[in-house]
């Protein structure tokens, strides 16, 4: 069987789980009906769950190596992949809303502010960020089965930190704020950002919580300080390459491909790595991220999924 085939249908078993977990967690939650419809709009619209796979692959790639069986090592971090899932959608809603981005379109439909309205959409993204911590916190987790395995409470906290900093002021709220500064919507005057100042806002907007869905996992699965921080350089480089071949393909992909509207970020004079860059630059940028990730794992004897999970961010069309 071809690895990109093999990966696919890894990808999709832990696809599966993740949106099992997750019509759990938003069945269980009391929440008013229109507040509910919109957060599921939102939660479950058809998307790569690449962050949440992550959490998955981490944990089971660390905790396979510490002698855990896969499915144990799953149960142990759907909580955060869920939570990860959750706050990223949570981004996704506030990002495209009339303030910020203005978009009309993500993951193929329209944007949660234009199916419901505004107001209820600023709500669904504050509930799905608030309950994203419940759901990692609660024990037992509504994310997981009855009698499913749980972490301890010790890594379940660490975890919380380490995903609260990512989705914090320090992490994804920091580097949108950077965003709206760059482009005069933050203030007097627009504040245009060099090659380094370009990288820290999407190391924050984006990176942040990819690292934060990788590290999560493999603390969840109690890796060592060691393998942790491997895991969490991999992650950090990914991130960045993600973000590259998202601004690629903004310039080069079509918008029923990508799932949302392709050109907005250069119609609106967003600083990207392909307009500071060029493109082809870009991409060899993007080619170097993954291959010091791959190094990240190797060093520390992990890869595997997680390898082929970077070579495939590299190709992707959407």
């Amino acid at each position: 069987m071809p690895p990109q085939a093999n990966l696919d249908e890894y990808l999709a078993r832990l696809c599966g789980a993740i949106d099992a977990a997750l019509d759990r967690v938003l069945r269980a939650a009391a929440t008013p009906a229109p507040l509910g419809e919109a957060m599921r709009y939102a939660v479950m619209a058809p998307g790569k769950r690449l962050r949440p796979c992550l959490t998955l692959a981490a944990a089971e790639t660390v905790g396979v190596s510490l002698g855990a069986s896969v499915e144990t090592a799953i149960a142990l971090a759907l909580p955060a992949a869920c939570a990860v899932e959750m706050i990223h959608s949570y981004s996704l809603v506030h990002d495209d809303l009339p303030a910020m981005d203005n978009d009309d379109m993500r993951r193929g439909r329209p944007t949660t502010h234009r199916a419901f309205g505004e107001g209820l959409a600023i709500l669904a993204g504050d509930g799905l960020l608030t309950d994203a911590f419940r759901v990692l916190a609660l024990s037992p987790s509504p994310a997981v089965e009855v009698g499913a395995p749980r972490a301890t409470a010790e890594r379940v906290a660490h975890a919380v930190a380490v995903l609260a900093e990512a989705a914090g002021s320090t992490g994804m709220v920091g580097g949108q704020a950077i965003d709206l500064a760059s482009v005069g919507r933050a203030g007097p005057g627009a504040s245009p950002l060099d090659g380094a100042a370009l990288e820290d806002m999407h190391l924050r907007k984006t990176g942040a919580l990819i690292r934060a869905a990788a590290t999560t996992g493999a603390i969840l699965a109690g890796g060592s300080d060691e393998v942790i921080l491997a895991i969490d350089t991999y992650a950090r480089d990914l991130g960045l390459a993600f973000q590259i071949v998202d601004d690629v393909l903004d310039v080069e992909g079509a918008s029923p491909a990508i799932g949302k509207t392709a050109g907005k970020d250069a119609a609106a004079g967003k600083p990207t790595f392909p307009a500071l860059y060029g493109l082809e630059t870009s991409k060899q940028m993007a080619t170097a991220c993954i291959d010091r990730a791959r190094t990240a794992l190797e060093r520390h004897g992990l890869g595997g999924r997680l390898s082929q999970i970077a070579e495939w961010s590299l190709g992707r069309t959407r």
